[in-house]
């Protein structure tokens, strides 16, 4: 598809540009996108499913990952059917209202999710540094607190971003050089000033992902304080694997934020950018229930018990 720029007074529609070094091979990786966004929306449908109805899996825990499983669908939803689209016409116009639903949809999630996983870290630090007292600290009204606070808080705090950049003139040219609709690339377009949304972003990293990931990280340094209080081998191995996937899929999710965010979008990270940012819309939410999966118990009974029942009711 012909790229156009628009030399109007204010752009309708922008013109998504995706990954052109790709597009040789676009059936590939149209075929790798699809198959993984599917696998994606599976995979994490059947976390809320046994969440929602296995016994097993009533403790806050598991609450919490029902609700990421939610966030890790709406995410890859908010991008990858547009980005299919993009890969297969070899880049893909979207209205201008469009973008910006993309956008606060993405950014919303994005944000929900860095409150959620703070939120698993301080259950994590609960169960594992005060046991006694984790039932009674833990209560239904926290985690419930916890959980609508994560939601509205992310979706709330890109609603400023939002209105920042509908406030912005766009006047051509209309190409954005990413794969969806992204804070940076949408401020490069901008014919007005955008030094306000620039300080903007800037302190908004502070709530979204400086201040969660600081919580995270004095949560695991007692954690491990504790761990490694324990007498035996085995005790400190079984306390780890409470833990251990929640570490690995915070270290993931935000080890690629850093990684985007930290530096500035343009010159030579653009493709770097739009790479990562693959890992993390794409790739993340697909591994995040394989990993919360792989060594729990619980989850695995849950599926073999929903396995068996649905096979009972075929021979019945």
């Amino acid at each position: 598809m012909k790229m156009q720029e628009v030399n109007s007074t204010s752009v309708s529609e922008f013109l998504i540009l995706g990954f052109p070094a790709l597009y040789d091979y676009k059936l590939s990786f149209f075929s790798i996108i699809l198959a993984m966004y599917c696998v994606t929306i599976c995979e994490n449908l059947l976390i809320i499913l046994l969440v929602s109805t296995s016994r097993r899996l009533h403790s806050p825990m598991y609450f919490f990952l029902g609700h990421l499983a939610l966030s890790d669908i709406i995410l890859v939803t908010s991008v990858a059917p547009k980005l299919l689209d993009v890969i297969i016409r070899e880049g893909s116009a979207i209205p201008f209202v469009g973008c910006l639903t993309q956008f606060y949809l993405y950014g919303g999630t994005v944000s929900a999710e860095c409150f959620l996983l703070t939120a698993m870290s301080y259950d994590r630090y609960l169960a594992i540094c005060k046991p006694l007292s984790y039932i009674s600290m833990m209560s239904v009204n926290l985690k419930y607190s916890l959980i609508i606070s994560s939601w509205a808080l992310g979706f709330l705090l890109v609603l400023i971003s939002l209105i920042l950049v509908c406030g912005l003139d766009f006047c051509g040219p209309n190409v954005i050089n990413h794969f969806f609709c992204d804070y940076a690339p949408l401020l490069e377009l901008s014919c007005s000033s955008t030094t306000v949304p620039d300080i903007e972003m800037i302190i908004l990293c502070f709530p979204i992902i400086i201040f969660p990931f600081l919580f995270v990280i004095l949560s695991y340094v007692h954690i491990f304080n504790t761990i490694f209080r324990i007498p035996s081998t085995s005790g400190r191995q079984k306390t780890f694997s409470t833990c251990s996937s929640h570490l690995v899929v915070v270290s993931s999710y935000y080890g690629s934020m850093i990684t985007i965010y930290a530096f500035p979008y343009g010159g030579n990270s653009v493709n770097a950018n739009k790479f990562i940012s693959l890992v993390y819309i794409v790739l993340t939410p697909l591994l995040n229930p394989m990993i919360y999966s792989l060594r729990n118990k619980e989850i695995q009974a849950s599926v073999m018990k929903h396995l068996l029942v649905c096979t009972k009711k075929r021979v019945m």
